[in-house]
Order: C-alpha cells, then structure tokens, then sequence
C-alpha cells in the first residue's frame, strides 16, 4: 500500500474557485459526495468537479482513492473521539468508546461501509488504539492478553457498528418494511410450526432495534470478569445506557 503523500507535495494552492485546496477539505468533500451519491461518486473527476480544481491537483494531498479512503476512515474515528478523556473507570471508558464509534459511523452509513474494515495508518487510528489498549494494561492485563483482547472488543465494536450504518443507509421504504415485517409477518406465525417465536412473539417488535448496546455490554461483562483480581475498581458492571 502506498504512504502518505511527503509534505513538500501538499502545499495549499487555491482551486480555479479561489478556495485554498488542503487534505481537509478534499477529506470533507468526499464525504459529503458519498453521503449524497454513494460510494461510487468517489472519483477524482467528481472530486475536482466539486472542489473546482483540475482532478490531477489531488494527487499532490492522495496517491488515489484508496489513499483518499484511508483518510476518509481516520476522519470519522477523529471525529468520533474528539474530545473524549478516559475516566477512572475502564470499563465505563471502553463502553464510551464503543458508542462513539457507533455515533461517528451511523453519521457517515454511507462511508461506513468503505471504512470499517480498513487500518488507517494515521493519527486519529493510532490514538484510539493507544486509549484502548492502555485502558485494558490498566485493568491489569498482560501486554499479550490486552493487545488481544482489545482485537476483540474494537472487531465487535466495528462490526455492530458498521451493520447499523448500513441498515441507515438504506432507503427509507426498505427500513421501513424491515421493521414492519417484525410487527406483521413474525407475528401472524404458525404456533405449531413455530412455538418459541409464538412464546416471545410480544417481543419480536423489538428485534427491530439495534442490538449494539447489549452486544457491547455483554462483551464488556465478560473483560471485566476475566480481569486480575488486584484491579477491582473498573469492575462493575457497564453503566446505565445514555
């Protein structure tokens, strides 16, 4: 994979518009493209149609979209963790992380799905990774166990996270018949055929509802009590939802 662009080649220069070209707004553009068109409008023709440059003047800030991409991912985690302090409480810390990230990626659904999966390799990545492994080293796990075990938790995190952005970015009538289909067709069910959904069919409504916040707390309960015993103070069960 290519590196970042050297900083000699990303001096500002203004687009045919007047407006300073930097690494920012190009970010800031595309995904403003993608929030409106989808994925496919990242392209460097669209990309300098809308910031009013000649497509060839991104190269000086991306080596390509894939480039562009990575930064787009390192923007939302940013954007995410901005202003975030660990507490005392490990624990409580992780699980505000964990609704952060939901919160930047459901914000972005569109761009969600392009960067989810992928490592960025830059600041606002490697800050989130240096707080969530230094928070499980202050639990009192191994280097080893804690690299792994915060493999575990951000891979849930991510995963749950990603799955409601795309559930956000589908369109309307086809969320809306997914959360119908809980309220009608589960419930019009075969009771023979089909006895443990007839026992919970009250329920079923709410399989509608993202599951994220109970997957994290579970997932959270389980570091928690596999954490040594001589770090107490972060194991209390998760908070209260927000």
């Amino acid at each position: 994979m290519a590196t970042r662009v050297p900083q000699e080649r990303r001096r500002r220069r203004p687009t045919r518009s007047g407006v300073l070209l930097s690494e920012d707004l190009i970010v800031e553009t595309a995904l403003r493209l993608i929030g409106e068109h989808g994925p496919e409008a990242l392209s460097v023709r669209r990309l300098g149609t809308a910031l009013g440059c000649d497509p060839t003047a991104l190269y000086r800030y991306f080596h390509g979209t894939d480039d562009l991409v990575l930064a787009i991912a390192d923007r939302i985690i940013g954007d995410a963790m901005e202003g975030f302090v660990p507490g005392d409480d490990w624990v409580a810390s992780l699980r505000e992380m964990a609704l952060r990230v939901r919160a930047g990626y459901v914000a972005h659904p569109r761009a969600a799905a392009m960067a989810a999966h992928r490592v960025t390799r830059r600041k606002s990545e490697i800050r989130a990774v240096e707080t969530g492994i230094g928070l499980l080293l202050s639990a009192g796990f191994e280097p080893a166990s804690a690299a792994r075990l915060y493999l575990a938790f951000i891979d849930t995190v991510l995963s749950h996270a990603a799955a409601d952005a795309a559930f956000q970015a589908l369109p309307r009538q086809q969320r809306e018949a997914d959360h119908r289909a809980w309220r009608d067709v589960y419930q019009d069910l075969d009771p023979v055929a089909y006895p443990a959904l007839t026992a919970v069919r009250p329920e079923l409504p709410g399989m509608a509802d993202s599951s994220f916040e109970e997957a994290v707390d579970l997932l959270l309960e389980a570091l928690a009590a596999r954490a040594p015993a001589a770090r107490g103070c972060g194991r209390s069960r998760p908070g209260a939802r927000r």
